[in-house]
Parts: C-alpha cells; sequence; structure tokens
C-alpha cells in the first residue's frame, strides 16, 4: 500500500483492519482444532460425486439457500420420492458459525460478490458510485451471510399479499408456517401463542451483549416505547433482538434443516454445482430437468415430477431468462429464444435500503467505570472495541469458554420498529425498522468499508480519527419502499453477474421517509436523559460532498442517504407471486409458474411486496407453505397443513 497516496489516517486503518483480516483467518484455525461441536463433522451432509448423480430424480431443487435447504428436508421427508438439491457453494465454513464475524464473509469466496449498477441518486459514497449486493453462495445461502435476525414483518404486509389475489397467504393463515420452523429459547415467550418449541429452527437472543445496549433500551422506553416482542401481538417498540442461534451461534438453514436429514437415502445434496439453464418441453410448455456443471463437466438431470427454483431474487430471474422465460423484448435483444413472454421475470425488485454512517461518541458512566469493574485490568468494554474482541483472551474465552465477544452482534444488538408521520401510527405498521449498534461501522473498519464497497477516502474521513473513542450506532431502514428496480441478464453467458438495478430513492417519497429515520436517531441521541448521561454526541466528521449542508438539517440527512446508502440484503419480488389476470404475476398462489407445467418458485422472489422486516423467517416460512402445497399437490396430506 502507498501510506502517501492514502494519507496517514487511512494507511492507519487499512493497516489495522488488514491484520484484523489476517486474524480471523487464525480464528477459522483455532475453531477447526479447538471447537469441535462448530466443525460438527459427524452431523454435516456429505455430497453426492458426480458419478452418484442419478439421471432422474422425483425433485429437482436449483439453490440449497434459506428457502431451498428447507424444500429438500421437508420433501425428502416422504421416503417414496427422491429428491437432488443443487448448491453452486461449498458447505458453511466453521467461522460462519461465529456472530461478531458476519461482515467477514462478505466478499468472500462463499459470497456472489455482486455490486449493483451505479446510481446517480444513491450509493454516491461507494466505490463506482455501486452498492454491494451480497448473495449467499453456500449451503444455507443468506442464512450464513445475514446479521442472523429473525423478525417475521407485520400481519397486514400478509394479509395485503392475499388481498392482491393471492388465497391462503394472510397472517392468520403462514402464522402456524412461522412456528412450524421455530424453536424459541427466548425464556419468556416460550409459552407465547405467536412461538412454538422443537422445530428445527432455534431462535435465541444474542449471548454476549455490551452494556450499553440496556442504556439504548432504557433511552427507548424513555421516549415512550415499550420493549415488545416485535414477532408478537404488536411491531411498535424496542426489543433486544431475536436471532436464529443456537447455544450462542449461526444456525443457518443448512444446519437446522440439512444436517437432520443428512442420513435419508432419498436426499442427495451437490454441492458447487452451477445451474446453467432449465430444460423445458417447448410443445407442452413444462419444465423437465436441469443442465448443470461441476468443475469442467456438464450433466443433466430430469424431473419426474417438479422442478423447484430457489434461486433466490437475483439468480431465479436470471436462470429463468437464460432459459428463454422472461421479457420478450430483453430475450430477443440477449439473442435467447423466446419460450414463454412472461414479462414480470425480473421486475419488481424491492429492497430496505438503510442510511448509514449515523455514528455517535459516547463516555462510559463513571459508575461502570468506577463503581461496577473499577480495576481496568478486568473490565469488559462498555461498547464495541474491535482490538479487544480478537485479543488472545477474547479468543481463549470463545474457545475455552464459549463465551466473550465473538458471541456478540454489533450491527444490531437492539432493534426497533416505530411509525412516521407518513404511516398511521394507531395502525401498528411502522415504516421504519432501526438496528441499533454498540459499535458500528467505524470499530467494524476494514470488514464494513470491503462489505459496503465504500470509498476508501469516505471511510477515512468518516472514522480516520475516531477508532480509539467508544461508539455507537443506528442504522433506519425503509420498509415499505416505492422505488422498485429490476435484474437483467448481462449476457447469455450464465457466468456473467446479472445486471442488479436496485433503483434506490426514485421515488423521492423514499427519501422523505428515511430522513425522519434519522431525525428519530438524533432526537434519541441527544435529548434522553439516559443518552446525555453518557455525553452522547454526532460523530464530528461529515460525509464528504454533503459539508456544505448544515448539519444537522432535512437537505444535510438527505444528502447522506444518497451517499452512505446500505443494502439490507432484502433483495425479493423479482418473480412475483398474483393470480394470471396480473400481467406481471409470474406464479400463483401455490408457487406454481404461469403458462409453465411442473415448474414452481419457492424464495424471496416470489413476494409481491417485501414485507416490513428482515427477510430470512419470512423466506423459511414460504418454503414451509411451499412443501405442504407440493405434498398435497401429489396427494401427501400432512396433519395440520394449511395451504
Amino acid at each position: 500500500m502507498d501510506q502517501v497516496n492514502l494519507g496517514p489516517s487511512l494507511y492507519r486503518i487499512v493497516t489495522l483492519y488488514g491484520f484484523r483480516a489476517g486474524l480471523l483467518f487464525l480464528v477459522n484455525m483455532f475453531l477447526v482444532t479447538f471447537r469441535p461441536d462448530i466443525v460438527d463433522r459427524e452431523h454435516r451432509v456429505i455430497p453426492v460425486t458426480p458419478s452418484e448423480i442419478r439421471d432422474t430424480y422425483d425433485f429437482v431443487i436449483v439453490g440449497g439457500g434459506s428457502a431451498g435447504a428447507v424444500m429438500a428436508n421437508r420433501l425428502s421427508e416422504i421416503r417414496n420420492w427422491t429428491v437432488l438439491l443443487l448448491e453452486a457453494g461449498p458447505d458453511e465454513p466453521p467461522l460462519s458459525d461465529v456472530p461478531a464475524a458476519y461482515l467477514s464473509l462478505q466478499k468472500s469466496p462463499i459470497d456472489w460478490q455482486f455490486n449493483m449498477e451505479p446510481s446517480d441518486k444513491s450509493c454516491l459514497s461507494m466505490q463506482h458510485n455501486q452498492c454491494a449486493c451480497p448473495r449467499g453462495k453456500v449451503l444455507g445461502g443468506g442464512s450464513v451471510l445475514n446479521a442472523i435476525l429473525y423478525i417475521r414483518g407485520n400481519r397486514r404486509d400478509y394479509d395485503t399479499w392475499e388481498s392482491l389475489g393471492n388465497p391462503g397467504w394472510n397472517y392468520k393463515t403462514v402464522l402456524p408456517y412461522f412456528k412450524k420452523s421455530e424453536d424459541i429459547r427466548v425464556p419468556e415467550l416460550r409459552n407465547s401463542q405467536y412461538h412454538q418449541t422443537g422445530g428445527y429452527l432455534t431462535v435465541e437472543t444474542f449471548k454476549y451483549k455490551y452494556p450499553v445496549g440496556s442504556y439504548m433500551l432504557r433511552a427507548g422506553t424513555e421516549m415512550g416505547y415499550e420493549v415488545v416482542d416485535v414477532n408478537g401481538a404488536n411491531q411498535t417498540g424496542f426489543t433486544y433482538s431475536h436471532a436464529t442461534l443456537r447455544d450462542g451461534l449461526r444456525c443457518s438453514t443448512a444446519k437446522a434443516f440439512i444436517r437432520p436429514a443428512r442420513n435419508r437415502r432419498n436426499l442427495h445434496v451437490s454441492l458447487n454445482t452451477m445451474v446453467e439453464r432449465l430444460i423445458i418441453d417447448e410443445a407442452n410448455k413444462t419444465a423437465r430437468g436441469v443442465e448443470f456443471r461441476i468443475g469442467t463437466s456438464r450433466r443433466v438431470v430430469y424431473a419426474r415430477r417438479e422442478l423447484i427454483l430457489s434461486a433466490g431474487a437475483v439468480q431465479t430471474p436470471q436462470l429463468l431468462m437464460l432459459s428463454g422465460i422472461g421479457p420478450r423484448s430483453h430475450l430477443e435483444e440477449m439473442r435467447i429464444p423466446v419460450i414463454q413472454d412472461t414479462p414480470g421475470v425480473g421486475e419488481n425488485l424491492q429492497d430496505h435500503v438503510a442510511m448509514g454512517g449515523l455514528t455517535y461518541l459516547i463516555d462510559p458512566p463513571s459508575e461502570y467505570v468506577e463503581d461496577t469493574y473499577p480495576d481496568e485490568e478486568t473490565r469488559p468494554p462498555f461498547s464495541v472495541n474491535a482490538e479487544l474482541a480478537i485479543r488472545p483472551d477474547s479468543l481463549s474465552s470463545f474457545v475455552a469458554n464459549h463465551s466473550g465477544p465473538l458471541y456478540a452482534t454489533p450491527a444490531a444488538e437492539l432493534m426497533s420498529f416505530f411509525s412516521t408521520k407518513y404511516a398511521n401510527a394507531s395502525d401498528d405498521h411502522p415504516d421504519i425498522q432501526i438496528f441499533w449498534s454498540s459499535g458500528g461501522d467505524c470499530k467494524a473498519g476494514y470488514s464494513a468499508s470491503r462489505a459496503y464497497n465504500l470509498q476508501p477516502d469516505a471511510f477515512a474521513s468518516l472514522c480516520g480519527n475516531i477508532l480509539t473513542n467508544n461508539l455507537i450506532q443506528a442504522v433506519p431502514l425503509l420498509l415499505r419502499p416505492r422505488s422498485a428496480g429490476y435484474i437483467r441478464l448481462r449476457s447469455k453467458d450464465p457466468n456473467i453477474d446479472p445486471v442488479i438495478a436496485s433503483k434506490y430513492f426514485e421515488n423521492p417519497h423514499d427519501l422523505d421517509v428515511i430522513i425522519e429515520g434519522a431525525k428519530f436517531i438524533h432526537k434519541f441521541m441527544t435529548t434522553t436523559r439516559t443518552m446525555r448521561s453518557l455525553n452522547t454526541r454526532p460523530n464530528p466528521n461529515r460525509i464528504p460532498g454533503c459539508e456544505s449542508y448544515e448539519y444537522p438539517s432535512d437537505d444535510y440527512w438527505r444528502c447522506q442517504a444518497r451517499h452512505y446508502s446500505l443494502t439490507i440484503y432484502h433483495q425479493s419480488g423479482t418473480c412475483k407471486m398474483g393470480p394470471a389476470s396480473d400481467r406481471m404475476a409470474c406464479v400463483d398462489h401455490r408457487l406454481r409458474f404461469h403458462g409453465i407445467g411442473r415448474l414452481r418458485v419457492v424464495d424471496a422472489s416470489i413476494m409481491p411486496r417485501v414485507p416490513s422486516g428482515n427477510t430470512n423467517a419470512p423466506t423459511i416460512m414460504i418454503a414451509e407453505k411451499a412443501a405442504d402445497m407440493v405434498k398435497e399437490d401429489w396427494g401427501v396430506r400432512t396433519p395440520g397443513s394449511r395451504v
């Protein structure tokens, strides 16, 4: 690295956090050596070899992510059905189990490492004006890369899905499918009518919590918000985050659904397998199978009953278009023979765009420093200290005592939902979600800058002189965007990344709403007694490009949102569910593809509108419900199914 070009502050950041990235590799080696419970060799799936793959299966599932893993488990419950699950990536690495390491997994080999198209309305502080678009290239998919948060969305979201012509998708009907997966381990929720124990997917709060979190929770109540179960009766309020964790470690869908099914002889899992196109019988408009590549060899496999596409909101439409199903004009432009003109394929791309960079400095209170932990040597950090998290004693605690800050998620230790002036506050349908971080991007350092595609000089300007301070951060995200983007092919070559046009803030209303989130955060940080007791004050550094605007003002927040735009990894809607009368709908209410027989889509792409919250839990719910639909359509009635 050229220290002169980077500048002193940036050089220090890169040196520190480049070293930290190296330490993460050592952490992974520690896990392999000293945490056999994480490596879990005894229970991991043994993938089939290419020679073991049969020519025909009853069901072929494309994509082993949050939905595909659930489908593989549930369909292989029927012993006389054969199931093949095809996943482009490897099994999840041991490091992915560590909650604090999640950002380091992005831009790694288990991430597709997509970038969005350049924009002049958002992502202006990102390299080439392109926000990153992480997508899991690994068994378990996004559930391996994400921040582990478990949020179902709002009941009105699903009632709306049904009102758009999708019977059976109202909240009352989908709630049993959320519960079906769940093994709730939050003690106060074990007897809740909204939760269930005994499912494959364990849900906990994070095992390690920084002390500053309790202050932020108290400040929320000071503003009049209750501490609630945001997955229960009411969504508005504050909570310690619920997460897909098992004994404090990540519980991906690979761990939850594939490992328990590893010994089923009717389930084959093929890893590092790149599906390149779907095979469609043009005369009968019926899906027959898939063509895929393992290494340099190509294979074709046929599905006797159904082909199930669970490749996600980016690659499900990509595969459909590569196979001749999509908007006619685009397919003709790409010189792909048109099998079916389905204009909605790749349209309606939705995501929860967020505003980054809302960092505040704090001072630990005197009672914490002088009374609770007077001995500086044994005092745990009040808020995130990235260097302490990777010290030998922290590693030792994680390895030997199953404790310490590596069990934390600094990204969203708490979260809250609230309604801005643009929403009906009495309706309990918030339009802003906030992640409350006990550290923030500056503390995550190189991992955050790299994951977000943030310009190095922008990161240095924001963080270079405050790295040693106690910091907290809040991230507001827009729950019901009016802007929608699209997915297109860039090439007929399936190995070339598709076009991902997010179109964040194309509709100016979205910007109006999200700045209300920034204003709420600023009020929270600077006016509540609790936060003032920590001497909470804004980061003195400003977003490069926004210095001319008065701080804090609506114009400044608009500028910051446009510059420090973040995906929350909730891409959805690109193969939406709807009746045949809706020209842009791709699948019906049973997720069967309109006009193509024996083809079903089961992933976040079928969402007609993105739910008001994180999308991993809803995607798992969709797969649970879809599995019952498939069984019912093929004459298998499951106990208690509500499809």
